[in-house]
């Protein structure tokens, strides 16, 4: 078990080296990442708050808000994914067939390569920001760093989000923010909480991960630097009490099972954690930049 803990680990530290990578191809990143699948081997879902459930693979993250008149999932994860995310969401004791809208963070193969088949398996509607909703509609094609080397099954998204604007099915209500960077079309979701009878604030931050160079200037998103801009000041803005990411090693799945487990019902609330893992990620960036200005002109 030590063993695997360890591979995953190096794994997802792999994927994100390559990544940042200027000097590796789409294509080999394609390669690159499908080659860590185990990242997607199933895994026993948990629960967060009350009506919020993990019910994703391994570190491929996924979603299920619950409320009474039906159901909200969150993600879709790769193709292999939809099979164990509707296991999860049975083992719970929830129909997915009461899965009302399937909601999107953005349209990356390892998030939104399963929308389709998750869609036909439950009959819920897909909602997407405009810009993730081409990525979506296209199977991944056209992405502003991979291009079209990691694509899936087109989805067909039944509605458009608009910014900030609230998502509501029956006593459910999450509220969109449109944080483009990681893709054009990033959505994060804010929502309330209650855990062990205090409300708290969950946001489930779509990304902010730097793709290879992009950052430097990329033809194909001229607007890259100032969305990233944007989305950091309008992340930082939003109460973060459980901090949630597409992927689960990114806030630490695992340690707070493990926390949850062992008696902690507060184990999810972390602001702390949140907030470190954002300035990180801001640091990150300026450090990027900074780089490439000492480097000057490609």
């Amino acid at each position: 078990m030590r063993k695997l803990k360890g591979l995953a680990v190096a794994a997802a530290g792999l994927v994100a080296m390559l990544a940042a990578a200027a000097w590796f191809s789409p294509p080999f990143m394609a390669r690159a990442i499908q080659v860590v699948g185990f990242t997607n081997w199933p895994v026993e879902p948990v629960r967060i708050a009350d009506g919020l459930y993990y019910v994703g693979a391994r570190d491929i993250a996924a979603y299920l808000v619950t409320g009474r008149e039906g159901h909200v999932l969150i993600d879709g994860g790769m193709e292999g994914t939809p099979g164990q995310i509707v296991a999860n969401v049975r083992s719970l004791g929830f129909d997915p067939r009461d899965i009302r809208l399937i909601l999107n963070t953005h349209g990356h193969f390892d998030h939104a390569a399963g929308l389709a088949e998750l869609k036909r398996l439950t009959g819920a509607r897909l909602l997407a920001s405009p810009a993730e909703a081409r990525l979506i509609e296209s199977g991944g094609r056209g992405d502003y760093f991979f291009g079209d080397a990691l694509t899936y099954p087109p989805a067909e998204v039944d509605a458009l989000l608009a910014d900030r604007r609230p998502v509501r099915l029956g006593d459910i209500e999450l509220t969109p923010h449109f944080t483009p960077g990681h893709t054009e079309g990033c959505t994060s979701w804010a929502f309330p909480v209650t855990i062990a009878g205090e409300r708290h604030d969950a946001l489930l931050n779509c990304s902010v991960s730097l793709l290879g160079d992009a950052i430097a200037g990329d033809p194909d998103y001229p607007t890259i630097r100032r969305d990233y801009a944007a989305t950091f000041r309008r992340l930082r803005s939003l109460p973060c009490d459980v901090f949630l990411m597409p992927h689960a090693l990114q806030f630490g799945l695992r340690a707070k099972r493990a926390a949850l487990e062992a008696g902690d019902p507060r184990a999810f609330v972390d602001p702390a954690g949140c907030r470190k893992f954002l300035a990180d990620a801001e640091e990150g960036l300026r450090r990027r930049l900074r780089a490439r200005e000492r480097q000057g002109p490609r």
